[in-house]
């Protein structure tokens, strides 16, 4: 059974307005750590913290770029739900870091803004996931 093109390549528009958020947000959350004052207990955590921040978003673009170079558009699919569990896998190891902060001036906002980004993200990621799996489903 041949993938419908159009509803793939519709399963690769991503709101623009959604994905500057995200983007915003991951921003606001770098600067946050960066330049924040978080505390943690546990010497260098906020060091990984800040390397799972940024790998993080690294996943999150790696979601949302073009797959247009894939020749087979049932591959196009695969590889996006590949890139959408590394993205669904760096946030756990994130949360895991983030679970070590207690303290710092600026540790209630970081937290609060985490956790809107989190649940903006994975809104986004579940919208998507759903989409991607139906697509491979009706190949079967």
């Amino acid at each position: 059974m041949p993938v419908d093109a159009q509803r793939i390549k519709e399963s690769f528009a991503f709101d623009l307005k959604v994905t500057a958020r995200l983007q915003q947000q991951w921003v606001g959350l770098i600067e946050q750590s960066v330049w924040g004052e978080i505390k943690s207990e546990k010497i260098g955590a906020l060091g990984r913290l800040r390397k799972r921040l940024l790998e993080l978003g690294e996943n999150l673009a790696s979601v949302t770029r073009s797959r247009q170079w894939i020749p087979s558009e049932r591959e196009r699919v695969k590889s996006a739900m590949a890139a959408s569990l590394n993205l669904r896998d760096s946030l756990q190891q994130f949360e895991r870091l983030a679970q070590t902060l207690n303290g710092g001036a600026d540790f209630p906002a970081f937290e609060r803004d985490f956790l809107q980004f989190r649940s903006d993200l994975l809104r986004f990621i579940e919208h998507h996931e759903a989409i991607w799996c139906d697509l491979l489903e009706s190949q079967y």
